[in-house]
């Protein structure tokens, strides 16, 4: 990120030049302070009044964004984030991206202002006010399980792809010939590599349906209701997300219909729910208090300077099989 002496040097002015320009200086020559004006835009600093008269600027803060607050996965993942920032001397501010962008936007200033030491953002989209900073070797940001394809920051993920096409494979081999697929946001990276995962294991199948949703218990319930008023039906439905599988067993049960006899479904997360649904479900099992531990960990390596390219971490998955699928009738 740039500092005060970045924007002198680029400005031709000194430091203290810079200073009174943003305090709004009165007796300040119209082209230096154009020149300072200048660089503060170019180089997309912004000031910490926090430390302005300090000799670090290190906050033992970092920020974890989320886009849903009240989704037990992200909360996982959260609770791993924080014990291991905790272990070493860091706090952990909590953003809620879901309230609305201007959130987003709000908690990136911290980031900008350097009022926060670095950035863990769980959604498919960086907020727009990081634009400038993401794209900077060793930027303070690092993406879990989600990412942003417009900006080359660090991430902790799984590979997606190749849990989709175990899912596949796992559902063939039972006897599926009829698979639906209900997906994340069009625009959501990690729900086009789950596709790509599915598309790469379409052979041998006599009908694929994808169909797009939002990750949510509605989105899967209304997404399944319309699929099971298909003829022929799909025998086996395979979500995105524990809660959208959630969804699809609701509408399974509103058809008059049973799981696994007419049509099985398959999650993706195991949360703490997945065990307990009627029937416990099948679904991919993420690593996710381990997925934060790992974000803080290599958030931190960059704060550090250990690492000034882009890294992208990947964790193993495991396909637990339960009682929501069987061989079709």
């Amino acid at each position: 990120m740039a500092s005060i002496q970045d924007v002198a040097k680029l400005a031709g002015v000194s430091t203290a030049t810079v200073s009174r320009v943003l305090s709004g200086y009165a007796h300040v020559k119209p082209d230096m302070k154009a020149r300072v004006t200048q660089a503060v835009d170019s180089l997309g600093y912004a000031p910490n009044a926090l430390a302005r008269n300090l000799r670090t600027l290190k906050t033992s803060r970092l920020i974890v964004s989320v886009p849903d607050i009240t989704n037990i996965f992200f909360s996982s993942i959260i609770r791993g984030a924080e014990e291991a920032a905790s272990a070493a001397g860091y706090a952990v501010l909590l953003s809620d991206a879901g309230s609305g962008p201007e959130t987003g936007d709000a908690y990136a200033g911290l980031l900008r202002r350097r009022e926060a030491d670095g950035l863990i953002c769980l959604g498919h989209r960086l907020p727009d006010a990081l634009g400038a900073l993401a794209d900077r070797p060793g930027a303070p940001i690092v993406h879990g399980c989600e990412f942003d394809a417009a900006h080359p920051v660090s991430g902790v993920q799984i590979d997606n792809a190749g849990a989709a096409r175990e899912v596949m494979a796992y559902l063939h081999g039972l006897g599926h010939r009829r698979i639906a697929v209900l997906g994340g946001q069009d625009d959501s990276q990690v729900s086009l590599a789950r596709f790509r995962g599915v598309a790469g294991a379409r052979d041998g199948l006599d009908a694929l349906t994808c169909l797009n949703g939002d990750f949510s218990i509605d989105s899967g319930a209304a997404l399944a209701a319309e699929l099971l008023s298909r003829t022929p039906r799909p025998t086996a439905i395979f979500c995105f997300s524990d809660d959208m599988a959630m969804g699809a067993l609701h509408a399974v049960r509103q058809a008059g219909l049973s799981c696994p006899r007419d049509v099985s479904v398959v999650g993706f997360d195991d949360i703490a729910a997945a065990r307990f649904t009627a029937p416990p479900l099948t679904t991919v099992r993420q690593p996710m208090r381990e997925i934060g531990r790992r974000c803080v960990r290599v958030l931190l390596a960059i704060l550090n300077g250990e690492r000034t390219e882009r890294v992208i971490e990947t964790l193993p998955h495991e396909l637990v099989t339960r009682a929501s699928t069987a061989a079709p009738e």
